[in-house]
């Protein structure tokens, strides 16, 4: 049977992406697969819950414009939906000197993203927001929140369904052939024929495309982030979000405080090399995909230039003590006895060629397919509006 639109990855992207291709084209008929059993199975769910701001992204960048519209958008529609959103706002600490023009960096790019709200804080201004927290100084971030993103995801797949659009789970694409009037999407038992083809496969992004032809210079490389829970006794030491200053050579944004929708506090996460794309905490390791990521030569060149912090980060993901004294530059009295073992979730990381990380969302074309090879943190927050910008991208396929 053939379609409009199929769109491989049931993430939130690739739900982002269904329901803009649905508004911008009314009457177009739409598939969504995916390899897993159920909707938002790997990065979408197995995230920290943050609605990010946009405080962090270059200005200009597609993180920056995406993140800021997503996160209204992302806002908008839990209110239409009954989604549970709290916008708790955040605190981003200077702990040490060195951390005090970074953070102006990150207050200059938030006002140039158009973040509403900002307030630089003294020390003595710390506690008016988080009594336990301390830090030389502080931004604090009023539009920042959580979200229960699990519940996002179930309402946009009910919301396509009821219009129409097929949701298949448990189709596991084995091939992509480019034919005169669009693409053929095979797995083991089903052939599907498209206008267009969107990749949204996250965590396998650069092996569909791949499939599809693309030979793209990213790879994707995966980062497991693992987190730890605040015990009960110690989780009024946490009131919202409480993040230091990030280290502006890496995408990740170091060990943190998340009071999430549920009211439980999380700690972390870290950023450790993953055995595996879907290597969480009590799986299985994928001994295949780590010797594919040794094999990628932007892989080493990035390993070799920054293996201090990546054996530091491997060392602290097997000590409580040590990911507790992190934790205690923000939040003092924090115990490693205060922590026990939470989540963990994998980053589809890409890195280009000369070992760089690459820091801003990245979408290809090739033929009737598109490809959306780059879409991590803050990829949940800015799903919605990703979806929107891919659409305008993957309706040129269309034709009449």
């Amino acid at each position: 049977m053939g379609y409009d639109i199929c769109i491989i990855g049931a993430g939130l992207v690739g739900l982002g992406v269904a329901r803009a291709m649905g508004i911008s084209y009314p009457g177009v008929s739409l598939i969504v697969v995916d390899k897993e059993s159920v909707v938002a199975a790997h990065q979408s769910s197995h995230n920290s819950g943050v609605a990010h701001s946009g405080l962090y992204y270059r200005p200009g960048s597609l993180k920056a414009r995406l993140c800021v519209e997503g996160r209204r958008q992302l806002q908008d529609y839990c209110g239409d939906n009954d989604i549970a959103f709290d916008q708790s706002g955040k605190l981003v600490i200077a702990s040490r000197d060195s951390d005090l023009e970074p953070l102006d960096e990150l207050e200059r790019r938030g006002r140039e993203n158009g973040l509403l709200g900002i307030t630089r804080l003294g020390a003595g201004e710390i506690q008016d927001y988080e009594p336990s927290a301390v830090g030389l100084e502080a931004l604090h971030v009023p539009e920042a929140g959580v979200v229960d993103f699990p519940a996002v995801a179930a309402h946009l797949a009910a919301d396509l369904a009821r219009d129409g659009a097929e949701i298949v789970t448990g189709y596991s694409v084995e091939a992509i052939y480019h034919v005169d009037d669009g693409a053929v999407i095979r797995s083991v038992d089903r052939e599907i024929r498209a206008k267009v083809v969107v990749n949204c496969a996250g965590l396998h992004s650069d092996r569909v495309a791949r499939l599809a032809g693309v030979a793209s210079p990213v790879k994707i490389v995966p980062f497991r982030g693992e987190y730890y829970t605040l015990v009960p006794e110690a989780v009024h030491l946490v009131k919202a979000l409480i993040y230091p200053v990030p280290d502006p050579r890496f995408p990740f944004l170091g060990v943190h405080f998340t009071r999430r929708i549920d009211r439980s506090v999380e700690v972390g996460p870290n950023a450790v090399l993953a055995v595996g794309r879907e290597h969480y905490r009590g799986t299985a390791r994928e001994w295949g995909d780590l010797r594919e990521t040794l094999r990628t030569p932007g892989f080493r060149k990035l390993a070799l230039r920054h293996w201090r912090t990546g054996a530091s980060e491997m060392v602290r993901s097997r000590s409580r003590n040590l990911y507790a004294r992190s934790a205690r530059r923000l939040v003092p009295e924090v115990r490693p006895e205060h922590l026990v073992p939470g989540g963990a979730g994998v980053r589809a990381q890409a890195v280009s060629p000369d070992g760089r990380l690459v820091d801003d969302f990245v979408i290809e074309e090739a033929g009737s397919t598109v490809h959306v090879l780059n879409a991590p943190s803050p990829g949940a927050t800015a799903s919605l509006a990703i979806g929107a910008h891919v659409a305008s991208i993957a309706g040129r396929h269309l034709g009449g």
